[in-house]
């Protein structure tokens, strides 16, 4: 049967065999080839946090990312079946994911969606009776009854006005304060903190030196400094924290600078509050972050409401694009202003370990809610502080 074929013929009709198996065979890879996931989100994420989950499907086959039931994103897969599909969650929960590909499913598990925890505290300082105080006691001591509050959070940042060093000599000012390096340590184990500004009108009590010296003291204590530096260009620099996958980046400044305090090109000192200077940081902030925030010493001693300048410095940092102004000095809590959505001001957070007494031992830890759109919620922690140790009022021990 096969001989009375001619060549040509049979030729061609094996062709069309040959390319009709291929098809089929490359039409069955799509539906057969095994679904997997090989990449996908660890921990959780802050809203509005993409997230990315990979792997392998039939190739160019239609992939499915479900969040409880719900398709979320959708992508096809290459020619080798690679595949890559993200989507940003907007709200907190537990969400389920599922991969989908041509009637297989493939759990990748549950991801939790939460927001970030920021927790601001105002003055800390090492100096008058907290110095003898910490060598008798340790230096746990001042954080005996905040430390595990603090330390719950993502993110803990406060006002260190207090030079860490045994070097230099007190400058011809009213109060001048220092304090050991070993009284850092604490600061990080006990109560996590994460950044510390040293823009303020303490830090170089006892020269540029010993400024220079708590600048590495506070980093050999695993903790961020913000606000002072080598130079200016140091003490300009943000520091970035990244918790649910977020990038924080937080700067400091002070408008409350003492002869000589000040960095330079070429000197150590602090951060000057000027609105350029802050516009630029921020803009700068925000090409290696996703959040910015911004902390001020400012304001007038015991004056809880803000001046205009403190104003001035505010509106600097939310118009270029900072969702966090927080502040310090005037040793009193103010009050907290939400000027646009998603943003806060605290104008002055008070005390924190700091000798107080009648309106000055009142403060609080503020708790901020961020997700990658700023800040999604706040309260405050109420907290009175007892001779310099902060200890939460019984309301904030209850919530």
């Amino acid at each position: 049967m096969f001989a009375l074929l001619p060549f040509a013929a049979a030729a061609a009709t094996m062709g069309t065999l040959a390319f009709t198996t291929r098809s089929s065979q490359s039409r069955a890879a799509i539906v057969v080839a095994p679904l997997t996931v090989t990449s996908k989100p660890a921990g959780w994420r802050a809203p509005g946090v993409a997230v990315t989950v990979g792997g392998f499907a039939g190739s160019g086959a239609r992939v499915l990312l479900r969040a409880d039931g719900r398709v979320v994103a959708s992508t096809r897969a290459g020619s080798l079946g690679r595949y890559s599909l993200r989507f940003a969650p907007r709200s907190s929960g537990r969400l389920r994911l599922v991969v989908q590909s041509a009637g297989a499913f493939r759990p990748v598990g549950t991801l939790v969606v939460r927001p970030v925890s920021l927790d601001a505290v105002g003055d800390v300082t090492f100096g008058e009776g907290v110095g003898p105080a910490i060598a008798a006691h340790g230096g746990a001591y001042p954080w005996a009854f905040v430390g595990s509050t603090l330390r719950r959070a993502d993110i803990t940042v406060g006002n260190l006005e207090t030079a860490v060093s045994t070097r230099g000599i007190a400058a011809v000012k009213e109060f001048t304060f220092r304090g050991p390096p070993a009284a850092l340590v604490p600061m990080r184990t006990v109560a996590g903190f994460d950044v510390l500004t040293l823009a303020n009108n303490h830090t170089v009590d006892f020269g540029r030196d010993a400024l220079v010296d708590t600048v590495k003291a506070v980093h050999a204590a695993g903790i961020q400094t913000i606000g002072a530096g080598a130079n200016e260009a140091q003490a300009r620099r943000a520091a970035i924290v990244e918790a649910g996958g977020l990038r924080v980046a937080l700067l400091g400044y002070s408008d409350v600078n003492p002869y000589g305090f000040n960095a330079t090109s070429t000197s150590p000192g602090t951060a000057k509050a000027d609105v350029d200077a802050i516009t630029a940081d921020v803009h700068a902030a925000l090409r290696r972050a996703d959040i910015a925030v911004c902390f001020f010493h400012w304001g007038v001693e015991l004056h809880p409401a803000p001046n205009s300048r403190q104003q001035q410095f505010a509106a600097a940092c939310l118009n270029a694009g900072a969702k966090v102004v927080l502040g310090a000095h005037p040793h009193v809590l103010g009050g907290v202003a939400t000027p646009a959505p998603h943003s806060l001001v605290a104008w002055t957070l008070g005390n924190f370990v700091f000798p107080s007494g009648s309106v000055t031992a009142r403060t609080a830890i503020l708790h901020v809610a961020l997700g990658a759109d700023g800040v999604r919620g706040y309260r405050l922690l109420p907290v009175r502080i007892d001779g310099f140790r902060p200890r939460l009022a019984p309301a904030a021990q209850q919530g």
